[in-house]
């Protein structure tokens, strides 16, 4: 492998592995050492089908099943596409659902959030569409020494009905609720293989526990900002071919609008891996 790093926040470019044939045990130990020591690998070159995707990904963990909901109300597949495409199936610059243009870390509304999302792209506009991350180990590292102590005891309600609210997104149906019920996080997050800690919010917050709603609603957004600041970010401009996977428990990330979303076409194969419960 040819390894290229992209940026100090987090990322690293790997050349010279065909991702589209199984891997050996010394390879898939080799991508979950830089996962863990850059949080993001960036894989040029690929052509994946969904049926190689999961195989790749399956490497990591168990295939994570999605809540949200198709047009047609079925459940979306475990390897399914992210896309600006309107109901009928043309661009558009609000897509059926467009979450993923908010700060978020996926599934944080799980009782057991996700370790790693894997995203291929697959059709892409000519310019932008990128997609941004955000490390939050190095936003709780520039916090005082008082601020993370008045953080650290504090847990945050995740839910899919509030990322629906906060993104403006149709409201979570009866179902969906019952599915995925409002769940408690800790503010700050340990790392299982690093013991480096990190910020842990975003778009499918709700609220402190034992706080307000809408004092700790405006408190975590405030601290959401803050640490996305630019000097936080990576912005990965997105090329054809690229798979790209990333650590959910260390990062927050979005996609960007900026580009005519009405006009191209946005396309990307994704795939979630299972994570393992964060202690209280």
């Amino acid at each position: 492998m040819e390894i290229t790093e992209l940026s100090p926040t987090g990322g690293v470019e790997i050349r010279g592995v065909d991702l589209s044939q199984p891997i050996d045990t010394a390879l898939r130990d080799r991508i979950l050492e830089l996962f863990v020591a850059h949080h993001i690998l960036v894989f040029r070159d690929q052509a994946l089908t969904k049926e190689q995707q999961a195989a790749f990904t399956e490497n990591f963990g168990e295939l994570e099943e999605h809540v949200f909901r198709l047009a047609d109300g079925s459940k979306s597949p475990n390897v399914h596409m992210v896309t600006n495409l309107g109901p009928e199936g043309e661009p558009s610059f609000k897509p059926y659902t467009h979450g993923n243009y908010f700060w978020h870390s996926d599934k944080s509304y799980h009782a057991v959030p996700s370790l790693a999302t894997v995203l291929h792209a697959v059709e892409l506009p000519p310019k932008g569409g990128d997609t941004q991350f955000a490390n939050m180990q190095i936003a709780y590292d520039a916090l005082s020494a008082d601020r993370k102590e008045a953080l650290s005891t504090l847990r945050v309600v995740h839910s899919f009905a509030a990322n629906r609210r906060n993104t403006g997104n149709r409201p979570a149906t009866v179902e969906e609720i019952a599915e995925r019920p409002p769940v408690t996080h800790p503010l700050v997050r340990t790392h299982p293989a690093t013991g480096r800690k990190a910020l842990f919010l975003g778009a499918h917050t709700s609220h402190i526990e034992g706080r307000p709603e809408e004092e700790g609603h405006s408190f975590l957004e405030a601290l959401c900002d803050t640490g996305t600041k630019q000097d936080n970010v990576y912005t990965h401009l997105w090329r054809a071919g690229d798979l790209v996977m990333w650590d959910n428990r260390c990062l927050l990330h979005r996609a960007t609008a900026n580009y005519e979303m009405a006009k191209y076409r946005r396309i990307l194969q994704r795939t979630v891996v299972k994570g393992t419960e964060i202690p209280r």
